[in-house]
């Protein structure tokens, strides 16, 4: 076996399909987000604008959450120092579980080292310990979601996106007295559309189902508290369990479950993602605990990321470009093609200054690859219009189609 040849034909097919994944060089300015410095391809830092960052709402950059970690930095140092079991509980941990609890109306919470994680540490779990538990998982569910189904070794049933006829469908084509969990998310983080919570908990009412939500595009950003779209919809209290993550709109890293005392317990208890990894550092815990706080509290932030999206999706609009209507911060612009949605891509870079990476297969199926702005209440109207201008130019120089 030539291992090597094996290896460098994976990667050459990558190349072949327009889908090698190339990492930007960058170091963002605090406290002058979008602004960042971008070291590739030049003799030195070249100033850009950010427009996909999932730091939605620039919490990494806020003053409350930076002075908040250099304290617990001073404090109680870098590390955590081990497993939440062995060395790694502080107080911190112990604070921030109490206010994502109190943030989504649930009677406790459980931290994790990333989004990916709780999911995946989660539903495994959750599966294993209900025998002959089925769960019903929309299809356009994330990575994380898949693995932890696929992880617990248990029956599952993939539903068509939003699609409630073809859920409960599979539902009552079950047997009623098995264990059944749906899953799906709020914010679909691709397309930007919303999942219809209240009608998915009315068909799990009605077959004895358990729900497990991703919030991780929603929490801090919807609600009057910052709890996600079930926080502003009125949903959380029919939700069995709900995921999020600290690492977009929080600013800061990690992921959490917030559910009945007793599912927490369980998680807590039994899944080996939680149990047997070291757990974040208090420096980071302390960061997330101000965001949380503060977003509780404010929602300044939330109203200027929405009128940014807002902003941008009518220029976009107006400019011809194809811009996918959504409902949510999410400013999809389809290209359709992963080599030119790459070109565009390392256009903007190059010659405006403009870091939005191309999204491209398996994060969204073939011949829908394209763009992905996330625009936040940080970035002005003036950076919109040029960057509405430099695509234009982009889309006329590559003779790519306009919207009608």
């Amino acid at each position: 076996m030539d291992y090597n040849r094996v290896f460098t034909q994976a990667i050459d097919r990558l190349h072949a399909e327009g889908r090698y994944r190339v990492f930007i060089d960058i170091l963002r300015n605090k406290g002058m987000f979008p602004n960042a410095r971008c070291f590739a391809g030049h003799n030195g830092p070249k100033p850009v604008t950010v427009w996909c960052s999932n730091d939605y709402l620039a919490m990494g950059q806020h003053p409350k959450v930076i002075a908040a970690m250099e304290e617990a930095l001073h404090d109680v140092g870098a590390g955590s120092g081990g497993t939440r079991n062995i060395g790694g509980n502080t107080h911190y941990h112990v604070d921030l579980e109490a206010e994502l609890a109190d943030l989504h109306g649930k009677e406790g919470a459980l931290l994790f080292t990333s989004g990916y994680v709780s999911n995946e540490a989660t539903l495994s779990t959750l599966a294993k310990v209900l025998p002959g538990c089925i769960i019903f998982s929309d299809e356009l569910n994330h990575a994380s979601m898949i693995a932890g189904i696929r992880n617990s070794g248990c029956e599952k049933r993939v539903w068509r996106h939003n699609d409630l006829e073809h859920l409960e469908e599979l539902l009552l084509a079950e047997d009623p007295e098995a264990p059944k969990l749906i899953a799906f998310e709020s914010v679909y983080s691709m397309d930007g559309d919303v999942a219809p919570l209240h009608a998915i908990c009315d068909l799990a009412d009605k077959y004895n189902a358990l729900t497990y939500l991703d919030e991780v595009h929603a929490v801090g950003m919807y609600g009057p508290r910052g709890g996600g779209i079930s926080d502003r919809d009125g949903a959380a209290s029919r939700i069995t369990v709900i995921e999020g993550t600290l690492g977009k709109a929080f600013g800061v890293m990690g992921g959490y479950i917030a559910a009945d005392q007793v599912i927490v317990d369980v998680i807590r208890s039994y899944a080996p993602g939680f149990i047997f990894t070291t757990s974040l550092s208090p420096v980071l815990v302390a960061g997330a605990l101000a965001s949380v706080r503060h977003l509780k509290q404010s929602s300044e932030e939330r109203k200027g990321q929405q009128a940014a999206a807002a902003m941008l999706k009518k220029l976009f609009a107006d400019a011809g470009l194809p811009v996918m209507n959504t409902d949510t911060h999410i400013v999809p612009l389809m290209v359709g093609d992963p080599i030119k949605a790459k070109k565009v891509s390392d256009i903007l870079l190059a010659e405006y200054g403009v870091y939005v990476q191309p999204i491209n297969y398996p994060t969204v199926p073939r011949g829908t690859e394209r763009l992905r702005f996330t625009p936040g209440p940080a970035h002005s109207e003036e950076m919109m219009r040029e960057l509405t201008q430099a695509l234009i130019e982009i889309w006329s120089r590559m003779e790519m189609k306009r919207a009608a």
